[in-house]
């Protein structure tokens, strides 16, 4: 029992997973953050790796609630919070049986088009019509869902939210004030589902030290970073991470 909290290997490997999701979700709206999981994979399961994170996602969202206190839009949040409510669900009662590696592919998949959308006249999709509320529904649902799975659900509020080229600080913040609402949420299934064990929770407990630095270098990114190359380096993530599900999940299925 233990073995994990005071394997120096994985402890040094889940500080820096700590330290890129912090500076991502404070400075540029997620996307590295996603990385956390499969790199910490590598030593643990990825179910324990999950349990482990959604703590230390937490720390890092009551940081950003202070500091983007100011900077979100409410439109967006309602259009997008009731799918991920709905997702969270589904996510809960079909935990035992989806297959992980089918919704990796998909939504890296998903994650590649839209990247490509960088290159097009891609007209941003309107809150306040019934289309918009719509599309922000399933992608709300789609985010809550593959969260709940393997907190990876940045992909799909990328999305939504990219083409509206909203001013970067109200973009971190409406990606912080989402993410805030879906990770208390998860907390509920995960009780439910026994994830948090206690070497689980003293692994968390060890890394929460390492939280107020990455949130204080993603607060000091995005007040220097331009906000053009702002939205080509949140383009990017979103076709890294895109890559890299579908890497997961091809490996996964036993295709590679």
């Amino acid at each position: 029992m233990f073995e994990q909290t005071f394997d120096p290997i994985f402890i040094a490997a889940a500080v820096v997973c700590v330290l890129i999701t912090g500076i991502s979700k404070s400075g540029l709206g997620g996307g590295l953050g996603q990385l956390s999981v499969p790199i910490m994979a590598v030593f643990i399961s990825p179910v324990a790796a999950a349990a482990i994170m959604l703590p230390i996602l937490c720390a890092i969202d009551l940081f950003n609630i202070w500091g983007y206190r100011r900077h979100f839009d409410r439109g967006n949040l309602i259009a997008l919070v009731p799918g991920a409510l709905i997702g969270i669900g589904i996510g809960a009662l079909t935990f035992h049986h989806v297959d992980d590696n089918a919704v990796r592919l998909m939504l890296g998949g998903l994650s590649l088009i839209f990247a490509f959308t960088y290159f097009l006249q891609q007209s941003p999709v309107q809150t306040d019509t019934r289309w918009g509320r719509w599309f922000g529904t399933f992608c709300g649902a789609l985010s809550g869902f593959t969260s709940f799975v393997a907190h990876a659900g940045g992909g799909p509020v990328k999305i939504y939210l990219l083409p509206q080229r909203l001013d970067k600080r109200v973009f971190v913040g409406t990606n912080v004030y989402f993410f805030f609402i879906v990770n208390q949420v998860k907390i509920w299934p995960y009780l439910w589902l026994g994830q948090f064990s206690t070497e689980n929770l003293s692994t968390s407990l060890v890394l929460l030290p390492v939280v107020p630095l990455g949130v204080w270098l993603g607060w000091k990114l995005i007040k220097v970073i331009d906000p053009e190359l702002f939205y080509k380096i949140c383009y990017v993530l979103l076709f890294v991470a895109g890559i890299k599900l579908i890497y997961d999940g091809a490996v996964g299925s036993g295709w590679i």
